[in-house]
């Protein structure tokens, strides 16, 4: 399952930017994941469950932004959003695409309480 890979490097991120920023404990993190990233919501929603235990980035909130796939087609020249993989166009169904976006998992944000230095 690597979705508990990709938990644990959620995790691992989440303590590096806490760490710089001399942050105590991380209130919530924000991820950014694409239709065609190939991860199960689920399977990673558990694999945080379990990963965030503990340290600084127990207790966060996850917020999930779901992002749409989008693709090039070369056969209609058309921008689609796509939501299989693999992507096939809705416009003309063809399997002649250019993946553009949607394939991500990003860290967007992560956010820090008792920041050491700041006033409370």
């Amino acid at each position: 399952m690597h979705e508990m890979s990709l938990a644990e490097s959620v995790r691992e991120i989440a303590e590096e930017i806490a760490r710089a920023n001399r942050a105590r404990r991380v209130r919530g993190i924000h991820l950014r994941i694409g239709r065609l990233a190939g991860v199960d919501p689920g399977a990673l929603g558990f694999g945080l469950e379990v990963a965030l235990r503990g340290g600084v980035t127990d207790g966060a909130a996850v917020h999930v932004q779901h992002v749409p796939g989008e693709a090039w087609c070369w056969d209609c020249a058309g921008r689609v959003e796509v939501d299989s993989d693999p992507p096939t166009c809705p416009a003309c169904r063809s399997v002649r695409l250019q993946v553009t976006g949607g394939n991500e998992l990003k860290v967007s944000e992560v956010e820090l309480a008792d920041i050491e230095g700041e006033a409370t």
